[in-house]
């Protein structure tokens, strides 16, 4: 039996492919480190709050919340989800570009048993004109189980004009 290549050819290959796959490793651990390090955090960004100076607060009587609604409904998981939607009207003569609300859920004896702040348009969102109105649509899954089931109170707590 002949060999195509001679047994010491063979066995200086053996620690090239090792050396190769050692750099291939080095490689990809560097790369990893530098991604973990410097790329943008996996969480939700927290969001700066939207202003609320006298401008903002004297335009909050121009916007108004109509047809205020809730609903209960189970996910894909089986958890039930409550829904709080509306729309939410500009009768001001600005475009407001977005409306941040604290909603606060009451217990049966008027007390907040849970405060959320939420923003109600996306922010890629056109603005909504003056005289315009915009449906709204909030999720939660978790609610205190001291709720009355009541509408929560809804406040305006920033304003962003375009």
């Amino acid at each position: 039996m002949t060999h195509l290549f001679p047994a010491s050819e063979e066995r200086s290959r053996v620690p090239v492919a090792f050396l190769i796959g050692i750099a291939i490793v080095f490689v990809v651990v560097v790369v990893a480190v530098f991604l973990s390090r410097y790329s943008a955090p996996a969480g939700p960004v927290a969001l700066q709050p939207l202003p609320m100076g006298p401008a903002e607060q004297s335009y909050v009587a121009q916007i108004h919340f109509l047809d205020p609604k809730m609903s209960r409904a189970a996910n894909f998981l089986n958890q039930e989800v409550t829904f709080v939607f509306g729309t939410v009207e500009n009768a001001g003569n600005r475009n407001v570009k977005q409306i941040e609300i604290t909603l606060e859920f009451h217990d049966p004896f008027g007390q907040v048993v849970q405060r959320e702040k939420e923003r109600l348009f996306p922010p890629n969102a056109d603005p909504l004109p003056p005289g315009q109105q915009r449906d709204f649509q909030l999720g939660y899954e978790h609610i205190s189980a001291q709720w009355n089931n009541g509408y929560p109170s809804v406040r305006i707590t920033g304003l962003a004009f375009k």
